[in-house]
């Protein structure tokens, strides 16, 4: 049978509170008989030494021991709750006032009794009790003089067998009987005190571990289960317990939201992988078929026909080679294998090296290719490797999405700390509904231009990566039919 931590704790505090209160009543009886002794003893300290010195039988050490019982007899009565003995200078007892029947020693140890005529200040002092054979009593002691000669002690008990009686019955009686109830009450009613606020306490970390228990029978799974919230009053419930439950909430909702991200992301390299393959598999199939017709028609075939066939498996293997290497470019990215080399150079000559590759298929389609401001004299610090990949994949798309005849330009704004470089054309324009998703690995715009050159789809998704690794973010602008812009802030140095 499992225990839970508050029926632990309840067990622990039980078993400690019983062992704390049993000290504490030994303790406090304890200290009230030792008080009581003390009190006692020092109030009837002398009472042996004036008996011994206003008594004609004793003041002259002169030993009669039946003058001395009738002497003790008188005096029991006068002071039933005092016992008188006579020893001698042995210690052993020679009369007494009790029964003879009742005496269970003959002696008595001469050690405490010579200890307090010594040191009367280290109150209580116990000695032998004649009635008893292991008990010991407080008393008073006198030593009896003949002369110069130790006769024996006058040896008084203080609270005899009588008055043990008597206390023993005062004890029992009802008033302290109720007394010793209503303090056992309290102590029984402070231990449920004591339990209540213990579940309290623990009442919320048994609610957590009933959460955690409930998520694992679910397997993680936060949407099959209701989970509490915790520390909705920050004045009332701001503490610890509350805030690890929390933070239990906060971390089930982090893994949840990695487990959804974790699972669209396979899917996303599922339909990748999938759509990779079919693009690996057409130039692939392309280049064998042409192939295979060399191969067994070459002789019959004329040498046009053997080039144009030649010509295609060379565009299919050029076009095979740039799929592979946008694939493992993404994929260094993604794994983040790219080292960033950052340098400072002029953003205006970069943008003119790579507006000069695009001059010449920019007027084949007679589109104008514009940078502004012109001249551009800005200093920037970044990456420019990186950044030459990222605007050379604007300016593709740029060129493939833009009609005959239309416009393209590279704008650069001095911004405060920054350089703001944009890629605007004036062509087909993206959906409000496409936008969303057109960083994503392989998507295609639903109007997206087909030409004659296969695209692998990975421009996009490669350019808005390397501009994460740059610390910016590739922002776009779009209308459908309006063009589109693509704009990136890479930092800037003053000259």
């Amino acid at each position: 049978m499992k225990i839970s931590l508050y029926q632990r704790l309840a067990l622990i505090l039980c078993a400690v509170f019983m062992m704390m209160a049993s000290l504490l009543v030994y303790w406090s009886n304890s200290l009230v008989l030792q008080s009581k002794y003390q009190a006692e003893q020092q109030l009837h300290l002398n009472l042996a030494e004036h008996l011994a010195h206003d008594n004609p039988l004793l003041q002259d050490g002169v030993y009669d021991k039946s003058a001395l019982e009738n002497l003790f007899h008188t005096l029991m009565l006068l002071g039933p709750a005092f016992e008188f003995y006579f020893l001698d200078a042995q210690g052993q007892i020679l009369t007494y006032s009790a029964d003879a029947d009742k005496i269970k020693r003959k002696t008595i140890d001469l050690n405490p009794l010579k200890k307090l005529i010594e040191n009367p200040k280290s109150l209580p002092v116990f000695a032998d009790d004649p009635r008893d054979s292991s008990n010991k009593k407080i008393f008073s002691v006198a030593p009896v003089y003949q002369g110069e000669q130790l006769q024996g002690y006058l040896y008084i008990i203080i609270g005899g067998q009588v008055f043990d009686s008597i206390f023993s019955q005062i004890k029992a009686d009802k008033d302290l009987q109720s007394y010793g109830a209503f303090i056992l009450a309290s102590l029984l009613l402070l231990l449920l005190v004591l339990l209540a606020v213990f579940h309290y306490f623990t009442q919320p970390v048994k609610t957590l571990a009933e959460q955690m228990q409930a998520l694992k029978a679910v397997k993680f799974d936060q949407s099959k289960i209701e989970l509490k919230q915790w520390g909705a009053n920050a004045s009332i419930d701001n503490n610890e317990i509350n805030f690890l439950g929390a933070t239990f909430n906060d971390m089930v909702e982090q893994i949840n939201q990695q487990f959804s991200l974790l699972t669209e992301n396979d899917r996303i390299r599922r339909e990748l992988l999938a759509h990779l393959s079919h693009d690996l598999r057409t130039p692939l199939a392309t280049m064998q078929g042409y192939i295979e017709t060399l191969a067994i028609k070459g002789d019959s075939l004329s040498s046009n026909e053997q080039q144009d066939y030649l010509a295609t498996v060379l565009r299919n293997v050029s076009q095979l080679k740039r799929l592979i290497d946008q694939i493992f470019e993404l994929a260094h990215l993604e794994n983040g294998q790219v080292t960033v080399n950052l340098e400072t150079f002029a953003i205006g000559e970069l943008l003119h090296d790579i507006m000069a590759k695009f001059t010449l298929k920019a007027e084949t389609k007679q589109l104008s290719l514009k940078l502004k401001p012109q001249p551009c004299q800005y200093m920037v610090h970044s990456d420019i490797a990186k950044l030459e990949r990222i605007m050379t994949n604007l300016l593709e798309n740029a060129i493939r999405h833009t009609d005959k005849g239309g416009e393209i330009i590279i704008t650069v704004i001095q911004l405060s700390e920054q350089v703001q470089v944009t890629v605007s054309d004036s062509g087909t324009g993206i959906s409000k509904e496409d936008i969303a998703y057109i960083f994503d690995a392989r998507y295609r715009a639903s109007n997206a231009i087909e030409d004659n050159i296969a695209h692998t789809g990975l421009g996009l998704a490669i350019s808005q990566k390397l501009s994460h690794l740059l610390n910016t973010e590739l922002m776009v602008k779009s209308a459908l039919g309006n063009g589109t812009s693509f704009s990136l802030s890479v930092p800037s140095i003053k000259p």
